[in-house]
């Protein structure tokens, strides 16, 4: 049976979604602009800030502008046209993250162990093994191209995906097996890959499992609903518990130049413990990746979750659906 509002103009929810992941981006650029080329923050218009910080604040009106026009333009896209838009934006920043995590731990993990063995030298000349072995010109000049790399593979290939870090935790941690109880050889960076990995793991799936409905749902009521009244309680939820909770990290983690997130990441943080890897500001910055690729898709799932409660058709079956 088809709702009786699901000709209703979904102008209103799409509008909704669309100025989230505007304000998200805005938000994005302006801490950029703040913390690594020292402009003032949007927030300083109401401290005297001048020009430039109110250049900053017209940046969020503009992308404000920018999505509202978007959707009038568009009234005829459906809410699961958008959504399925959302999400496919989300995969590919998915899959750039992967390959960027998993570029960077090969080549970090060489450079690390040719360094702890003596090698790097002979390999690279002793200038560039000297320089190698600070944080700031690792992170600028090894891991930035790398990084840009990983991107642009994730642009033009879809082979391979974040499922396969799985896989590489497990290849990683039989190393350390084999090396420590074969060949007694164990070194610190060994760990640190692990850690790089599962941490990327943990939090790039988190995406996924929400597109997928896999997340644990603690569930007296849920399951016996209808789609239309599922809908309902997705949208709400998606809106009070997904989206604050990832608006909560963004602030809280880009908050000053010392937030767990800018902090790390300014002064390239390692670990300490001699010689490991150099990617502890990048796990830092992980949890930035696991805001606003969550934030997507609870967006994606607020206007799957708006379409049911109308009745439209096309609902798109997830594998806790088939279970």
């Amino acid at each position: 049976m088809v709702s009786a509002d699901m000709g209703a103009p979904a102008v209103v929810p799409r509008a909704f979604g669309w100025l989230v992941l505007s304000a998200t981006a805005a938000f994005l650029i302006n801490a950029i602009l703040r913390f690594w080329f020292d402009l003032p923050g949007a927030g300083a218009v109401l401290s005297g800030g001048g020009a430039l910080a109110a250049l900053q604040l017209g940046i969020y009106a503009l992308f404000a502008v920018v999505a509202l026009y978007g959707v009038l333009r568009s009234r005829d896209i459906s809410l699961r046209t958008d959504a399925a838009r959302v999400a496919a934006l989300n995969t590919f920043l998915v899959r750039a993250a992967f390959w960027v995590v998993l570029l960077v731990g090969v080549g970090d993990a060489v450079v690390s162990f040719l360094r702890v063995n003596g090698q790097l030298e002979a390999v690279v000349g002793s200038d560039l093994a000297g320089s190698l072995g600070r944080a700031e010109y690792r992170g600028l000049y090894f891991h930035t191209p790398l990084v840009i790399l990983g991107i642009l593979i994730a642009a033009v290939t879809r082979s391979l995906g974040f499922i396969w870090l799985a896989l590489l935790v497990v290849v990683a941690e039989l190393l350390i097996v084999f090396s420590r109880f074969v060949f007694s050889y164990e070194q610190a960076f060994m760990a640190d890959l692990v850690r790089f990995w599962y941490g990327a793991l943990f939090l790039f799936a988190s995406a996924y499992t929400l597109y997928e409905d896999g997340h644990v749902r603690v569930d007296l009521f849920y399951a016996s609903m209808r789609r239309e009244a599922k809908g309902k309680v997705n949208a709400w939820g998606a809106v009070l518990l997904g989206l604050s909770l990832c608006w909560t990290i963004l602030i809280v983690g880009f908050g000053s130049s010392s937030s767990i997130i800018v902090g790390p990441i300014l002064v390239f943080e390692v670990t300490q413990s001699g010689f490991g890897m150099y990617v502890k500001y990048f796990m830092a910055g992980f949890l930035g990746v696991f805001a606003v690729t969550m934030m997507l898709q609870f967006v994606a799932q607020f206007f799957e979750a708006i379409a049911d409660k109308r009745g439209e058709p096309g609902a798109r079956q997830t594998h806790a659906d088939m279970m």
